[in-house]
């Protein structure tokens, strides 16, 4: 029997989706809400992090069956992420003199279960690139065509945060934001010093609760665990599975989308054809509309593969810019020592699940050699212990400050290490900027003709090199960093990044915020989707994963996924209200 024979399902759903982050999981809701029958596609297993049998929080680090020698997850044994960079059976590659790198995240809610929460809106001068300063290119909507589900997103899931004015860091509705911890305090007092401003994160962790339904946060600095109280933001908790209580969605796990189905006659999308994990069998499901929210990269490998005599160069590509324009925030980051964080009483300082403060972007590029800012996370503080310090006590060269303020040769083992782990620890900073590249089309991802994955699906393959406006903002991050460890009385820990290695500059992909493949437009010529992220070539095909976006900003995606998504499910139980679909 051929394992590939497709099986025809005999329900026909109003909405198929792909993919169950931060844009199907909105769109599921939206959907379901409205009544809606959905199907909801999902290559990973279930997940669900109130379920005893995947609970990872408040375990210690020993209990890792490998005692932290390796991990078998990017993040380690106790995150939720299942998948990362490199997955067994689902291949990729680079052109020769360039890089990427792709994760992937293979579960209900997919990447959402796995973040740092920050949950910042564009501003109004990240949609008008082009007309500011010349470079890049402008959306086709504007910050006031978001604002209102911006508005609506920070009230439905919860956002900590504060009142600030910054013109380009619009304020939201915010719940009260943790206070600052030591650390912070100092970053905080030193950065300031020197003009630089550091503020309360905003972070969709509940400070409070909002609704019976979800718990408030209990401070364990877990978030990466994925919540069981529901206190944070992940797609699966918070969208997916509530989505699915509805009765109006059939949520399918295990189901590798191959392509997007379509009428050789009118044109129109039909509906998704998905390999089955476990058995691989190819199966179809039918819907009268398709939302693609598979992410950035998935999305457009879908697109591209989706081929018919009508749609000869992909699925909504016509104008042929599926796969471009693909890029990536930009990440530097340094540590610091700080002599007056040492020998400090012990006390929790766990906090929530990510940085108390951050620094949004405040200078003017116009006086720089780059056209594109970034924001600044900070880490450090006494939370709980994992193997070694982390960028701190092996990075000194064997020497740390004795008692007396002098260097001495430290560590060892016995009690003299054990003197010095203690003396140090809590000891450290960390700073890591995280910035906006200006999105160019030689940044792309093509079908690799040469490679199928275990599913048979053909393979993506990249092509992604930074260009000088990345390198010199790496730079500045680098100049900057070193500014702030200083201004604190701390001294920068190892050598400072230089041009031999673009200033500390991550790999693309490294940071996991693409955007742009499938990006929006009103010319067909020039863009894949209109300004509701809706093909131009095909009615009743959407896509509401970061794909769409002309470009990336200086912050974090996650909160504009969430509003562009419901934005988009909304405008398409209109268009079926007025039977223009």
């Amino acid at each position: 029997m051929d394992p590939f024979q497709i099986q025809k399902a005999p329900v026909q759903y109003d909405v198929a989706i792909i993919g169950s982050g931060a844009g199907g999981g909105m769109a599921a809701y939206t959907l379901a809400k409205a009544g809606a029958k959905v199907v909801l596609l999902e290559a990973g297993g279930y997940f669900d992090p109130a379920d005893p049998k995947y609970i990872t929080q408040l375990k210690w680090p020993w209990e890792s069956p490998r005692r932290g020698a390796s991990t078998t997850r990017a993040f380690g044994d106790f995150d939720a992420a299942w998948g990362g960079w490199e997955i067994e059976g689902e291949p990729y590659s680079a052109k020769p003199g360039t890089e990427f790198h792709w994760f992937r995240s293979r579960m209900l809610g997919g990447r959402t279960n796995h973040w740092g929460r920050i949950s910042m809106r564009f501003g109004p001068d990240d949609f008008r690139r082009k007309s500011l300063t010349g470079v890049g290119d402008d959306w086709p909507i504007t910050y006031e065509d978001f604002k209102p589900f911006y508005d609506r997103v920070d009230k439905m899931i919860g956002v900590f945060g504060s009142i600030e004015n910054f013109p380009n860091e619009p304020n939201g509705y915010f719940l009260p934001p943790p206070k600052p911890r030591l650390h912070e305090l100092m970053l905080r007092k030193g950065a300031q010093s020197i003009g630089i401003p550091v503020i309360p994160s905003r972070l969709s962790i509940l400070t409070k609760p909002i609704n019976n339904e979800r718990g408030s946060c209990f401070y364990c600095s877990q978030c990466g665990r994925a919540c069981q109280a529901y206190a944070d933001f992940s797609s699966s908790s918070v969208l997916c599975i509530p989505a699915v209580k509805t009765g109006n969605v059939t949520l399918i796990n295990g189901a590798m989308a191959r392509e997007v189905l379509t009428d050789p006659q009118t044109g129109l999308a039909t509906g998704v054809s998905y390999v089955d994990t476990r058995t691989l069998e190819e199966v179809t499901v039918r819907a009268k509309s398709v939302i693609l929210s598979a992410s950035t990269c998935e999305s457009a490998r879908l697109l591209l593969n989706s081929k018919s005599s009508r749609f000869p160069q992909g699925l909504a590509n016509s104008s042929g810019v599926v796969g471009k324009y693909l890029n990536d925030s930009t990440g530097a980051s340094r540590s610091g020592f700080v002599p007056a964080l040492m020998d400090r009483k012990r006390y929790n300082e766990d906090g929530v699940g990510g940085m108390h403060v951050f620094t949004p972007w405040w200078l003017d590029n116009k006086k720089l050699d780059f056209p594109r800012g970034y924001h600044i996370e900070y880490g450090g503080g006494m939370g709980m212990p994992g193997y070694g310090f982390g960028g701190g006590i092996e990075n000194m060269n064997g020497r740390f400050p004795g008692r007396d303020g002098k260097m001495k040769p430290g560590g060892g083992y016995g009690a003299s290490l054990k003197d010095d782990y203690r003396r140090f620890y809590g000891a450290y900073v960390g700073m890591a900027g995280r910035g906006e590249p200006v999105p160019l089309e030689s940044n792309y991802c093509e079908i690799d003709p040469n490679s199928v994955d275990k599913y048979g699906i053909p393979t993506l393959r990249f092509h992604y090199k930074w260009s000088d406006y990345e390198i010199k903002q790496a730079k500045h991050m680098q100049d900057t960093f070193e500014q702030i460890i200083t201004s604190m009385g701390g001294t920068p820990l190892g050598n400072k990044p230089g041009p031999e290695n673009n200033y500390g500059l991550e790999a693309p992909g490294k940071i996991i915020h693409e955007v742009g493949t499938v990006r929006m437009g009103n010319d067909p010529n020039k863009s894949a989707l209109n300004k509701w992220q809706q093909a131009h070539d095909v009615k009743n095909l959407f896509v509401v994963d970061a794909a769409p976006f002309v470009s990336q900003g200086d912050k974090n995606v996650t909160w504009t996924i969430l509003a562009a998504s419901m934005r988009t499910s909304e405008y398409l139980i209109d268009q079926v209200k007025q039977k223009n679909i």
